[in-house]
């Protein structure tokens, strides 16, 4: 069964989209592209809200060894 966890490793900002990538079987990277493209229409605070709040509610991952 797949946890939805913050990454250590892949992490840019919080490691929140890594996490999230991970746990959805897509890279990263474009989880953040398309995170980017959606801040313009959105608006920026839904979004930043969002991921703050995913900050604080999704665990970091114990397991992974940093390299």
């Amino acid at each position: 069964m797949k946890k939805l966890i913050r990454s250590k490793n892949d992490r840019k900002l919080a490691g929140v989209l890594a996490g999230l990538a991970s746990y959805m079987g897509i890279d990263a990277t474009l989880l953040r592209v398309i995170f980017i493209i959606l801040l313009f229409p959105t608006g920026f605070v839904p979004l930043i809200i969002t991921y703050f709040v995913l900050v604080f509610v999704m665990p970091n991952d114990e397991n992974e060894i940093r390299s």
